[in-house]
């Protein structure tokens, strides 16, 4: 995800799961004073990476390593990357990689196996098969339909109230979304679709959807910041593709203007991975274990509008009055979306051209 930073907070009830505790700096390791080249870690990542300067200097300080950050555009431009630099890649650790792109990066062979002990409550997110050993789950989140409740007050409408009401005459040409084939987001919205409406019915759901005007972006960035009325960038549709926390970022004198159905939440898990043929694997190592750290998995929420896998990690305590939780997101087996993610995709293009 995500978001350029906000605060945000909802208690959630986690399943407790076995799971070695791992909390704060100490997480990360002892001090390297190595080679100059040796203390740089390059951090292969998405466009929304957002870290507080401090957190990553009390990574440099535990460990001596120091964190370069490259940004590889959308996650599913950065999940392309590596796989298209796999053997020879530009950076040491991967930070993004999500679940309906996980298991195409690691069957790539993109990726070195790594396991770090992961806090309580992480394992409830880690991947089943061989990718479980090549990524581990950092932080969660649900992709959804967000409605601007109060551009749709103001112009005394109706609003949404469900997936199936966007292919709706009353809501024609209101609708923008990331596109499946170029955002994780977008393919996470191609997967709950699939999830509601079956293998028979997406299609028609998709055929509907762009007849009423549905507007396709390349990444989550311009649907949210350019074309939502809600979004900052004064656009003129007031439902987007975004995520449950988003509501969040869009208070106003101590209430959300924005709110999201909840009937179209698809869960996005991201994960963390040592590069194959990195230059700095110890590093890389270490840098997860401080992904997975107290210090780390508290700064995500207001940082990165996600949920941190860590159970016992804070959140910001807002998001107990403006971040709803999807009781049942919709969702499809991994195993599922690893052998039809490219054909659905081939096919939601055809569809929506």
């Amino acid at each position: 995800m995500k978001f350029t930073i906000m605060s945000v907070c909802a208690v959630i009830a986690l399943p407790a799961l076995a799971g070695c505790a791992v909390s704060g700096s100490e997480a990360a390791g002892p001090p390297d004073h190595t080679s100059a080249k040796n203390r740089q870690v390059v951090l292969v990542t998405h466009d929304s990476w957002a870290v507080p300067p401090s957190v990553l200097a009390d990574f440099t300080k535990t460990t001596g390593y120091q964190v370069k950050v490259q940004a590889s555009g959308d996650a599913g431009q950065l999940a392309n990357s590596l796989v298209l630099t796999k053997g020879d890649p530009t950076g040491d650790v991967t930070f993004g990689i999500d679940n309906t792109f996980a298991s195409r990066v690691a069957d790539s062979g993109a990726l070195q196996a790594y396991s770090p002990p992961l806090p309580a409550g992480a394992a409830t997110y880690a991947l089943s098969g061989a990718p479980a050993a090549m990524l581990t789950p950092i932080d969660y989140s649900d992709v959804c339909v967000n409605v601007d409740d109060a551009w749709f007050a103001k112009h005394h409408r109706t609003a949404p109230s469900s997936m199936t009401d966007l292919t709706s005459p009353a809501y024609k040409g209101l609708f923008v979304s990331p596109g499946a084939a170029t955002s994780s987001p977008g393919l996470a919205f191609l997967l709950a679709s699939i999830a509601k409406y079956g293998q028979g019915g997406w299609q028609g759901y998709w055929k509907e959807l762009m007849a009423n005007g549905a507007k396709l972006t390349s990444g989550w960035s311009d649907a949210w910041g350019v074309d939502y009325t809600a979004g900052g960038g004064k656009g003129d549709r007031p439902i987007v593709l975004s995520y449950n926390t988003s509501p969040a970022d869009t208070v106003t004198a101590g209430k959300s203007t924005t709110s999201a159905l909840m009937d179209s939440c698809f869960q996005e898990q991201e994960y963390a991975g040592v590069l194959k043929g990195a230059r700095n694997t110890a590093g890389a190592q270490a840098f997860i274990r401080f992904m997975l750290g107290r210090t780390f998995q508290t700064s995500m929420p207001g940082s990165m509008y996600v949920f941190p896998v860590d159970r016992g990690a804070t959140v910001p305590a807002d998001w107990k009055s403006f971040v709803k939780t999807p009781r049942k997101p919709l969702s499809l087996p991994a195993s599922q979306i690893s052998a039809q993610r490219d054909r659905w995709i081939s096919q939601w293009q055809d569809v929506t051209s």
